[in-house]
């Protein structure tokens, strides 16, 4: 039976670092029928010339403080010729011959939305931070216990349940979960595929995860999905300490307990930015959500 073809629309900036390996790791997939859109927002790394060498069929091109996700996401929809579209950031690397096809099977079914592959982190990658990717895409993942987790970085979409509503584009955060729990509420299904692997983790700094944590919240406050009540001291202590515990047993388990202390500012700083963002968002978008 003859492969279904597919677009491969690939996210670009200043990831020259682990580009090259990517973009080889996709030439070695033995799913082999499909063609590449790239969008590139202003690498000045050497980023522009590999994606241009790999000949991609689309190659877009802006500026950073042009780049907003969700419209991205969309052009890349737009301009795929092809039923399954699956996305890949540039520094998501696939871990062997085998990531394309389990996502490309995946989306085979019309009652699937999207799918969404493995993340391991890469050996260099924080506790506290590599801790998160073994909750959410690990053997018994906790993720799947949550109301919706999606991530864009190694995942796959239907053409036709795109074609009904797009992804968000006044969303700097979070489009892709604000995107997947419509298509939820639609009764769709999203699809998780532990068989298709990318190597893929960002060592965040303080400052960095209250940036994240603040945007996320926000994001998803201004669409009316923010689950949390109105906060308090007690609640962001008690939410620090449930991480800093879960932390300290990964850390023993892992034998990396001298990365624990570290780990208490990034929870801090994340716990701090998620109340921040919500309180922010509640007020500026006149959401009130209530436990």
């Amino acid at each position: 039976m003859e492969e279904p073809f597919v677009s491969i629309v690939l996210r670009s900036f200043n990831e020259g670092w682990a580009l090259r390996s990517t973009l080889d790791a996709l030439k070695a997939q033995t799913h082999r029928n499909w063609e590449l859109i790239a969008f590139d927002s202003g690498s000045t790394d050497g980023s522009v010339e590999m994606i241009r060498a790999a000949r991609p069929a689309h190659f877009v091109q802006m500026l950073p403080h042009e780049y907003r996700p969700g419209r991205v996401l969309n052009q890349g929809m737009a301009l795929a010729r092809h039923e399954r579209v699956v996305f890949l950031n540039a520094d998501a690397t696939p871990q062997g011959p085998g990531w394309l096809g389990p996502l490309v099977s995946a989306l085979a079914d019309p009652k699937v939305a999207a799918v969404f592959g493995r993340q391991v982190p890469r050996p260099d990658c924080a506790a506290v931070f590599a801790r998160d990717y073994e909750r959410c895409f690990d053997t018994g993942r906790e993720s799947a216990q949550w109301e919706n987790f999606f991530s864009m970085v190694s995942s796959g979409l239907r053409r036709d349940a795109w074609g009904r509503r797009g992804f968000c584009e006044t969303m700097q955060y979070s489009e892709d979960v604000e995107y997947t729990r419509w298509c939820l509420a639609e009764g769709y299904l999203i699809s998780y595929c532990p068989s298709s692997v990318v190597m893929h983790s960002h060592n965040y700094t303080p400052q960095q995860s209250y940036k994240r944590s603040f945007g996320e919240a926000w994001a998803l406050s201004a669409v009316g999905t923010g689950t949390e009540g109105r906060s308090s001291a007690r609640r962001l202590f008690l939410g620090w300490l449930r991480d800093a515990l879960g932390d300290l047993r990964f850390c023993l388990r892992k034998g990396r307990l001298r990365q624990f202390t570290g780990a208490l500012g990034i929870r801090w700083q994340q716990r701090l930015g998620r109340m921040h963002g919500l309180r922010v968002g509640r007020q500026m978008h006149g959401v009130d959500h209530v436990l």
